[in-house]
C-alpha cells in the first residue's frame, strides 16, 4: 500500500489481521471502525463505529454449537472509489459498495450497492440516485 499523508485513520481502527486488506489514497476512516478484511479504494469516507465483515460463520447443523462449526470461505467486501459509509453501518461479507455510493447511518448492507446510489435501513434498500 503506497504511503499517502492524506489518508487518515482515527483512534481504535481495528484491522482484524491486516492480511488482504488494502486502503486506497486520500481515505478517511473514523474511530472505532472494525475491518475484518476488505478492499477500500481511493477517497472513501468511513464514519465512526462501522463494521466491515468478510467471514460468515457456518450454522447449518443444530446438533453442535455454532462456535464449533467453523467459518465459511472468506468473502472480502469491496468499497469502491468515493463511497461514503455513514455512522454505525455494517457491511456484510461479499458485498460491493459501488463508486460514489452513500450508505446511510445505521444501515446493514446485505447486497451490492450500485454506483452513485444512496441506500439506508435494515436491510439497506435503495433510496435514490445521486
Amino acid at each position: 500500500m503506497p504511503y499517502d499523508s492524506r489518508t487518515k485513520l482515527e483512534p481504535n481502527v481495528y484491522l482484524s489481521n491486516g492480511i488482504g486488506t488494502t486502503i486506497g489514497l486520500n481515505c478517511r476512516i473514523n474511530e472505532n471502525v472494525f475491518i475484518q478484511q476488505a478492499t477500500i479504494e481511493d477517497e472513501v469516507l468511513i464514519a465512526p463505529n462501522v463494521a466491515i465483515l468478510c467471514l460468515p460463520h457456518k450454522h447449518d447443523r443444530v446438533d453442535i454449537p455454532i462456535i464449533e462449526q467453523g467459518d465459511e470461505e472468506l468473502q472480502p467486501p469491496m468499497i469502491k472509489r468515493g463511497a461514503w459509509l455513514g455512522r454505525n453501518v455494517v457491511v456484510m461479507p461479499g458485498v460491493t459498495i459501488g463508486e460514489g455510493a452513500i450508505v446511510g447511518a445505521g444501515a446493514v448492507v446485505t447486497k451490492n450497492v450500485e454506483p452513485f446510489t444512496i441506500v439506508g435501513g435494515v436491510p439497506a434498500k435503495f433510496i435514490k440516485k445521486r
